[in-house]
């Protein structure tokens, strides 16, 4: 399912229209993504709990040139699967 279908089948199941399907959706994902770049924890019981993970920087090597290579630091986003959603998964 991409993000258009979600958006049908909001719609569909509850009446919205389509920009309103649309607005809600944008809500959603906008609320997560905002909330995780300050630096905050967001967790959705059942389904999944999202959180930053910061690495630092290293040097690495080039693998054509074998140089060393500057490897800046970065966060990145992490979603861990909450047990009743692996659960369902395994169901079938």
């Amino acid at each position: 399912m991409n993000k258009r279908e979600l958006i049908d089948k909001l719609r569909a199941s509850n009446g919205l229209t389509k920009p309103q399907a649309q607005k809600a959706v944008k809500a959603f994902f906008q609320s997560i993504t905002n909330a995780l770049a300050e630096g905050d924890r967001v967790e959705i019981r059942g389904w999944c709990s999202f959180s930053v993970k910061d690495y630092p920087g290293y040097i690495g090597r080039n693998p054509r040139t074998g140089g060393e290579v500057k490897i800046k630091p970065k966060k990145l986003p992490i979603c861990k699967v909450g047990r009743e959603f692996k659960a369902r998964l395994n169901e079938r």
